[in-house]
């Protein structure tokens, strides 16, 4: 290689941004946690509210019914401030019914955690594994990568045998050390190199899972979705794309009108 200096580039951007993170589960400390994990990571001039489902949306999402309850729950509210902000990242580790209703409904970008943990795991590895909470959670997950066109890459799920809320509510040792096994499972039996952190409620225990892989020396990566999913997102604003809008995501709010449907 020459010894002549490479040309570069820096960069100056100063575009404000705003994304809006949602929570389509009705826990507001689910919410406050994923905004924490941010604060070191965010580029300057770049915003992130949080948005927690209202009543009646369920506390936790462990199912199809709570994804559609949850979805019917968000999507009201969302609409009536959506368009205040550059892109949208829902914080549900799922194919949430609300990611696509909300492409039809906004303009910038909307992208699911599951969905941006996944896409980074098979840019970073060759096999990827999820943590998963449940056995049930493990099942839709597993169908889900199929969904994404990913089951080539993946040696699948090692669940906690947790529930969303007990993430947070049982001891926090047995919590890591449960979600840390997992992961090493994943790499020492199955021969993952990407381990994707399946629940939102996890996003604050990478480090953990990091060691239990060793990171450090590049054997495994660990991906939390909201934090990839925030900076995708950004990267996707600052080169200026929103949503198509000329096939499958052209928005719903014609039809509605045509039915005479003035009701969201």
């Amino acid at each position: 290689m020459s010894s002549l200096p490479l040309p570069c580039v820096t960069g100056h951007s100063t575009k404000p941004i705003s994304i809006l993170l949602i929570n389509p589960n009705g826990t507001t400390s689910m919410t406050l946690a994923c905004l924490r994990s941010l604060e070191d990571t965010l580029p300057p001039g770049v915003m992130v509210a949080g948005f927690t489902a209202p009543h009646p949306a369920p506390s936790a999402i462990e199912g199809h019914l709570d994804g559609v309850l949850s979805a019917a729950a968000a999507v009201r509210d969302i609409s009536l401030t959506a368009q205040n902000y550059d892109a949208y990242l829902v914080a549900c580790f799922s194919a949430h019914p609300l990611i696509n209703a909300l492409r039809e409904e906004v303009a910038g970008p909307v992208m699911g955690i599951m969905e941006a943990a996944l896409y980074s795991a098979r840019i970073l590895g060759g096999r990827l594994g999820i943590v998963a909470t449940g056995g049930r959670s493990k099942i839709m997950h597993e169908d889900a990568i199929r969904y994404y066109g990913l089951d080539g890459f993946s040696v699948g799920c090692e669940t906690t045998n947790l529930g969303v809320l007990e993430l947070e509510r049982l001891p926090r040792d047995k919590v890591l050390g449960l979600v840390s096994d997992a992961a090493r499972r994943l790499v020492q039996e199955k021969g993952a190199d990407c381990i994707v952190l399946g629940c939102a409620g996890m996003t604050d225990m990478k480090s953990r899972c990091e060691e239990a892989v060793d990171s450090k020396n590049a054997v495994a990566e660990v991906i939390d979705g909201v934090g990839v999913g925030i900076h995708i997102l950004i990267g996707l604003v600052r080169e200026g794309h929103v949503t198509a809008k000329g096939g499958i995501f052209r928005s719903a709010q014609v039809g509605r009108q045509a039915r005479g449907q003035d009701w969201l």
